[in-house]
């Protein structure tokens, strides 16, 4: 993560941003190797969530990434248990074709999610026996 700063023509306006994210691994380790095949998609997606709610059980069959606006999310890996907690102005690379879920706790939670897909992908698959995420 890194912070930048630059001065805009006006002299006395800053334009700030800030680096909140880069990486070609999923929280938990796992490499992105490539992006699927077809038609570029990029979808920006706004989710909120309840307090003490939980997603259910899918997969993503491309790269994403979920930035924070409020709240905190725990993303869980179905197969092996280990979880990842996101807050509040923190970013997060999912796995792809990985099963898991995310849920919340004592907070309501806001996501900004980007999807790098093709055009026609779906953007999450459930599990069997599993509702839709959305």
């Amino acid at each position: 993560m890194t912070d930048d700063k630059r001065s805009s023509n006006e002299g006395t306006t800053e334009i700030e941003h800030k680096r909140v994210l880069q990486s070609g691994t999923a929280w938990n380790g796992q490499p992105y190797t490539k992006y699927p095949e077809g038609k570029p998609s990029i979808s920006v997606m706004r989710m909120s969530l309840p307090a003490h709610s939980e997603l259910p059980w899918h997969i993503h069959a491309m790269p994403n990434t979920a930035y924070v606006l409020s709240g905190q999310l725990t993303i869980e890996d179905k197969e092996t248990g280990a979880t990842c907690c996101v807050k509040a102005g923190e970013a997060v690379n999912e796995t792809v074709n990985s099963a898991h879920r995310g849920y919340t706790t004592e907070q309501a939670t806001e996501l900004v999610i980007f999807y790098a897909g093709f055009e026609g992908q779906e953007l999450s698959e459930p599990l069997p026996g599993e509702e839709p995420e959305f």
